[in-house]
C-alpha cells in the first residue's frame, strides 16, 4: 500500500511538471495544424490596452403633461409646478490605449453629448478624461486620459487593415453588456462591407467573432496582438451577437488619431467629382471583365478632379497602389490621404489605361463661412443662407452645373418658414436674375420691392413661386 501511495504521488507530481511546461509552451497559432494552439499570449499582450468607456451625460426634462397649452394657461411657464430637474443617462462601451501618454480611441456614439467621460482598466484602476476630437462622419473619437502624473500606459501598435485577407483569425475585446472585459475569438468574413449605416465612410472589416453592445470602441486585433480594426456594430434581430459584426479598419483610426494630435483640426481632401458604381452593362459596354471601379458622371469645375484632368465617363480603377472596387471605396481611401502633396489616379477612358495625377487638397469651405441670417422687416427673415459650392453639392448630392444660394436652415415661426422656405432648398434665381450670389441676394432683398420671383430648386423638382413685398 505505501508503494502504491508513493506511486500516484510521483505521477502527480509528474503531471503537474508537464502542465507547468505546457503552459510555458503557449504559442501563437502560426498554421491551420496548430489551431489547437493557446490565443493566451496574444490576449496578454493586447488587453491591458482595453478600456472600459463610462459616459455620463446631464439632461434637464420636466413632466411631459406641463407643456399641454391647458396647464400653461393656468399656471403659466415659470410656475414652480414646470420646474425642470437633472436628470443623468449613462452610456457603456470600450475604448482602445493607442498611445503610452493614455490617448484612447473610441466610438463617437460612445461618448457623445457627454459631460463626463470616464475609463477603467481590467485591474481597476480609474480615470477622467478629455475629449480631443470626436468626428461623426467616421464614427470615431479621441480622449486623452487627465492627471496621469506621468503614468505610462501598456498602448496597441497599428497593423496595416489593407493588409487583411478574409479567413484571417482576430480577437474582439471589448466590455458586453458591462460584464467585464471580454475576449471572442473569429475570423474576418468579409472586407470592404458597405450599406451598414453606421457612418458616412462605409468601409468596414467583418468578422464574426462575437460583438454585442458595450463592445463599440473595443479593439479588434490580429495574432500578433495589433490592433487592426476598432469594433463599432453589429447586424442583429435580437440585439445580441448573431455572427455578423462590423469595425472600422484601423487605417482610418489612424488618420483620426493623427488629426487629434496635430490640434484636432480633421481636414481631408475631396475629388470634385460625382461618383457611381459600375453596373454589370456599363462593364460589358466599355470592356471591363468584371464590375470593379468607380465610374465618373459629373465634374466640379476648378475641383481637383479637374485639375487632374478626370472627364465624365472615366472609370477609377486605382488610386496610388490601392484598387478601387467601387465608389465607396474611393472615398474611403482618400478620405485617408493627408491634405497636400498629390496621388495617382489610374483611369479607363475609351478602352485606354490612362495615369494621373491629382492635388489632394480641401474643400474650398470659404463659402461655408461666409453665411448670412436674414433679419429685420423681410419676407426672408429667419433664413440662414450660404452660397452653393462644391462642398455643399457633395454633401447634398446636388448636380455639379447647380448654381445659386443654398438654404441651411430656417428659423420655426419666421417669415420665411410662412412662404415656405426649406432647408436644403437652393434659389437659382431672384426676380429674373440667375446664377445668384450671396452679396446680390442680399441687395434684391433689401431694396424694397413689391414681390419677389422665385426659382427655388428642391430635390429633384424646380418650383417657380411669387412672393409679395
Amino acid at each position: 500500500m505505501p508503494y502504491f501511495r508513493a506511486l500516484l504521488i510521483m505521477l502527480a507530481t509528474l503531471g503537474l511538471i508537464q502542465s507547468s511546461i505546457a503552459q510555458e509552451a503557449r504559442e501563437v497559432p502560426q498554421n491551420r495544424a496548430q489551431v489547437q494552439l493557446s490565443y493566451a499570449p496574444v490576449v496578454q499582450k493586447a488587453s491591458p490596452a482595453v478600456v472600459n468607456v463610462y459616459a455620463t451625460k446631464m439632461t434637464v426634462q420636466r413632466d411631459s403633461m406641463f407643456d399641454d397649452p391647458f396647464f400653461q394657461r393656468f399656471f403659466g411657464d415659470d410656475s414652480p409646478f414646470f420646474e425642470r430637474r437633472p436628470r443623468k443617462s449613462q452610456s457603456l462601451g470600450s475604448g482602445v490605449v493607442v498611445k503610452s501618454d493614455g490617448t484612447i480611441l473610441t466610438n463617437f456614439h460612445v461618448v457623445d453629448g457627454a459631460d463626463d467621460i470616464r475609463v477603467s482598466f481590467a485591474d481597476g484602476r480609474e480615470y477622467h478624461t478629455e475629449l480631443l476630437l470626436a468626428d461623426k462622419k467616421t464614427d470615431l473619437a479621441v480622449l486623452r486620459i487627465k492627471d496621469a502624473g506621468g503614468e505610462q500606459f501598456r498602448a496597441l501598435e497599428f497593423a496595416d487593415s489593407e493588409e487583411l485577407l478574409v479567413g484571417d483569425l482576430v480577437l474582439a475585446i471589448g466590455n458586453p453588456f458591462g460584464v467585464g472585459q471580454t475576449v471572442t475569438s473569429g475570423i474576418v468574413s468579409a472586407l470592404a462591407r458597405t450599406g451598414v449605416g453606421v457612418s458616412d465612410f462605409q468601409f468596414f472589416i467583418q468578422t464574426d467573432a462575437a460583438i454585442n453592445p458595450g463592445n463599440s470602441g473595443g479593439a479588434l486585433v490580429d495574432m500578433d496582438g495589433r490592433l487592426v480594426g476598432i469594433n463599432t456594430a453589429i447586424f442583429s434581430r435580437s440585439g445580441g451577437s448573431n455572427g455578423i459584426g462590423f469595425a472600422i479598419p484601423s487605417s482610418m483610426a489612424q488618420f483620426i488619431l493623427n488629426a487629434a494630435q496635430n490640434g484636432g483640426d480633421l481636414v481631408r481632401p475631396w475629388l470634385g467629382a460625382r461618383l457611381q458604381a459600375v453596373t454589370g452593362d456599363i462593364a460589358r459596354s466599355i470592356g471591363l471583365p468584371r464590375n470593379r471601379g468607380a465610374l465618373v458622371t459629373e465634374i466640379y469645375p476648378k475641383g481637383p478632379a479637374d485639375k487632374a484632368g478626370l472627364q465624365s465617363g472615366d472609370v477609377i480603377l486605382m488610386l496610388d497602389d490601392r484598387m478601387v472596387e467601387d465608389p465607396e471605396a474611393f472615398d474611403f481611401r482618400l478620405s485617408t490621404k493627408p491634405v497636400g502633396g498629390e496621388a495617382n489616379l489610374l483611369v479607363l477612358r475609351r478602352g485606354q489605361e490612362v495615369e494621373l495625377r491629382m492635388p489632394l487638397e480641401e474643400v474650398d469651405h470659404d463659402a461655408e463661412i461666409r453665411q448670412i441670417t436674414v433679419k429685420g422687416n423681410s419676407r426672408f427673415t429667419g433664413a440662414v443662407l450660404v452660397q452653393l459650392n462644391g462642398y455643399y453639392r457633395d454633401e447634398l448630392d446636388l448636380p455639379a452645373n447647380l448654381e445659386g444660394v443654398l438654404v441651411l436652415q430656417v428659423q420655426r415661426g419666421s417669415p420665411a418658414q410662412r412662404i415656405g422656405l426649406r432647408p436644403g432648398d437652393v434659389i437659382r434665381s431672384l426676380n429674373g436674375e440667375r446664377n445668384m450670389t450671396l452679396a446680390r441676394f442680399q441687395e434684391l432683398v433689401g431694396e424694397g420691392a413689391r414681390g419677389w420671383r422665385l426659382t427655388i430648386q428642391r430635390g429633384n423638382r424646380v418650383i417657380n413661386s411669387f412672393v409679395s413685398g
